[in-house]
């Protein structure tokens, strides 16, 4: 029976993370108020916001066909210094006279289609068979990987000469805080507006969808 019970209620939640908790966080939180198994199809760092897909029940066991979606951010870029884990939760490692406009803009051309970024030291990706982020805050130093990342867009929307302001559309598995330090910075804010065709707006965390529902939104 508590197997049972776990399988439901099952659908998807359109979640808007609030900056402090973790994704797993969001996902306990659910779990414990439905009482259904949960899992979260592509993870948000602490420090950022936005739309996290929660998939609940039954529905889990289609986490696959979700994680593998783009996603839209609006990020802000600090130009002028790079910190350790390319937010505002590390150590700055780098400072220096941040570029003009127009640098920045060949910049960002630099960075549009499939590139080649550093991943980040505090992520999940396993190095040795242990995550990058717990090595780091041990302070065992490591040699990131780089990852193919396609950039589908890459838009300037503001700059004041040290911050900038951008909206990018990235592949699955993609890291902004990634193009913020290959841009010569990092992220000081993080909000995820879309993943795949789901977006922000329609954020509700008490409402299920359906799996057909959701589902068929895929297929559209």
């Amino acid at each position: 029976m508590p197997r049972a019970r776990a399988l439901s209620p099952s659908g998807l939640v359109l979640y808007d993370k609030p900056a402090g908790p973790s994704s797993f966080a969001i996902v306990r939180d659910l779990r414990d108020r439905t009482g259904a198994r949960a899992g979260h199809a592509g993870t948000l760092d602490p420090f950022a916001t936005g739309l996290l897909l929660v998939l609940l029940g039954a529905f889990t066991k289609e986490a696959q066909r979700f994680v593998g979606l783009t996603k839209r951010y609006e990020t802000g870029v600090d130009l002028a210094a790079v910190t350790s884990t390319g937010d505002p939760e590390g150590e700055v490692v780098a400072e220096h006279e941040p570029p003009s406009e127009g640098e920045l803009l060949m910049r960002l051309d630099a960075l549009r289609g499939e590139v080649d970024l550093k991943i980040p030291a505090a992520s999940a990706v396993k190095i040795g068979g242990e995550r990058a982020y717990k090595l780091h805050r041990r302070g065992v130093a490591v040699d990131m990987p780089m990852r193919r990342t396609t950039v589908h867009e890459l838009e300037l929307l503001d700059y004041d000469g040290r911050l900038a302001k951008l909206e990018l559309e990235v592949s699955s598995g993609g890291y902004v805080r990634a193009v913020a330090e290959a841009l010569g910075g990092h992220c000081v804010s993080l909000r995820r507006t879309q993943v795949g065709p789901f977006s922000l707006d329609d954020a509700d965390p008490e409402h299920i969808i359906p799996p057909e529902d959701a589902l068929g939104v895929l297929e559209r």
